[in-house]
């Protein structure tokens, strides 16, 4: 067990002695020190020693120093004696902490592209399993699976498949790019399982949609004799959620201390709050969510989860009530803004209604814009609700409207039949009502993969929002019209479409 405070202590000791000058081996650990502490203050002033010391120019104590700064979230800094170390040279491990430095502090992009630059260098250093596990995480959050993909050749190319970071690191990419079969066999190939190996798989299947699954492999884990932690129960709770598992997710939560010695905390109870409420059991939720103390920003999450209860079912004082919970905590306020005055103008409040977006705009709150994106080759493809300014607009408009036109001739009745449970187009007329919809990012971004993407391949698209009703009952219908595997991952979970149904089960 490593002491990083006592070695800042002997180093200050060291210092005020003067007797013995720190070498290069002195500055490297008392960096990883403050690596480990995260002690941004501390390190900037043994930086400020290192410089004066003459000792700058070592490649071990110059990556240790681009590794504290990324520990310590201090990325531009960590970037700028990264660059400085050009004039002396760069190893793997310099390369390293930089592409970790950035995929730990969610710039994935910089990761996948500083790993592109290392990859054209003329080195002959090869990556190894720190790099590619840091560059996999940043393809998991970016949803990249083409350069995941790439990064999984190289993975077998060096031997590290057998390597369990690495392997989790892959089965969380599949996963987290809506590639659950891949997923499954990077799974099924590791040899020693972990609690860590377990509990990724339980969770990628919980998201999509796989609840018994998850849970069958919940009670294989507990056979072999793994003990499950927090984050392995936190998953079967959201497997049940995401399945409509109440009873067995109230059973879990009311014995995962006595049974595996796991307590409850708030996250385990927010994710309950959220399993009742989309069951319709919204009371039930709201009792337990008033039980519960939470800081900040769980209480967002718990919070946010009651407030799209509220709104799923229609109960405008439930929605009222975690609005204003979340307005006064100062989170989520454009989200609940809008939800209140949605909710409000549901039930005919139109006077309320229009008093909080006034309210909003006032206050300088500007709802996130909904994103969605696709990949084709080596690139992505980003897509704007309402927005066609693309080089295929046209077409991609074109062939919506033939989509819209097929739908139709099946039974199709598109936004006019959300109405009930939302108010985005009230005072709307029809048609216009059909133009808004038909022109959500994801249909934009899935018109894009049907006319682009190789013949018979599946769809994966990324959404930065919870996708709508009425785009999750067209995407159904769509998959059956153009016989294709459509897989959306939302701000939630994943929904993974195919011969006219949904693999949430219109559950989500």
């Amino acid at each position: 067990m490593g002491q990083p405070q006592t070695a800042l202590s002997m180093f200050q000791e060291m210092h005020e002695d003067r007797s013995v000058p720190p070498n290069e081996y002195t500055f490297a650990s008392v960096f990883k020190a403050c690596s480990a502490l995260a002690e941004s203050r501390i390190g900037k002033n043994i930086h400020a020693r290192l410089e004066i010391s003459g000792l700058r120019r070592n490649i071990v104590v110059s990556s240790s120093l681009v590794d504290m700064y990324g520990k310590c979230n201090d990325v531009e800094m960590a970037r700028q004696v990264f660059d400085s170390m050009i004039d002396y040279g760069r190893n793997v491990v310099s390369w390293t902490s930089m592409i970790t430095a950035y995929a730990q502090n969610a710039r994935g992009h910089e990761a996948i592209e500083l790993f592109r630059s290392f990859n054209a260098a003329p080195t002959s250093d090869r990556p190894n399993q720190f790099m590619l596990a840091s560059v996999i995480s940043a393809c998991s959050s970016l949803g990249r699976l083409q350069w995941g993909k790439v990064a999984h050749g190289l993975v077998t190319r060096g031997g590290y498949e057998s390597n369990t970071v690495v392997a989790t690191s892959l089965l969380d990419m599949y996963a987290k790019c809506g590639s659950l079969s891949c997923a499954e066999k990077i799974f099924l190939k590791i040899r020693c399982r972990s609690v860590i190996s377990y509990t990724s798989m339980i969770m990628a299947r919980a998201k999509h949609g796989l609840g018994e699954a998850a849970l069958q492999l919940f009670y294989e884990m507990v056979a072999g004799r793994i003990k499950p932690n927090y984050v392995t129960l936190l998953g079967v709770l959201h497997a049940c959620s995401h399945s409509g598992l109440v009873n067995e997710g109230l059973e879990f939560l009311n014995t995962m201390a006595g049974k595996y010695g796991v307590i409850p905390d708030s996250r385990h109870y927010t994710c309950v709050v959220d399993m009742l409420g989309r069951f319709g059991r919204v009371d039930e939720a709201y009792d337990l969510a008033k039980t519960i103390e939470v800081g900040a920003d769980q209480g967002a999450l718990l919070w946010g989860a009651l407030l799209s209860a509220g709104r799923l079912h229609g109960r405008v004082e439930i929605v009222s009530e975690a609005s204003k919970r979340l307005i006064q905590s100062n989170q989520q306020v454009t989200g609940a803004y809008i939800a209140l005055s949605n909710a409000y103008a549901v039930a005919g409040g139109w006077e309320d209604s229009e008093s909080l977006r006034l309210e909003m705009k006032r206050s300088g709150n500007v709802k996130e814009r909904a994103c969605s994106w696709i990949e084709n080759k080596d690139s992505v493809y980003v897509f704007h609700a309402g927005d066609l300014s693309c080089d295929e607009s046209g077409e991609i408009k074109r062939f919506l409207k033939d989509l819209e036109k097929r739908m139709k001739e099946r039974g199709h009745r598109g936004s006019s039949s959300m109405i009930t449970t939302s108010s985005v187009f009230v005072d709307v007329d029809e048609e216009a009502k059909e133009e808004m919809v038909s022109l959500h990012c994801e249909r934009l971004a899935l018109a894009y993969g049907l006319l682009h993407l190789p013949a018979g391949s599946t769809i994966r698209i990324m959404n930065n929002l919870r996708m709508c009703r009425d785009c999750h009952e067209a995407f159904k219908l769509i998959s059956e019209i153009v016989e294709r595997e459509i897989v959306v991952r939302d701000v939630n979970r994943f929904h993974c479409f195919k011969n006219g149904s949904c693999t949430c089960r219109d559950f989500w």
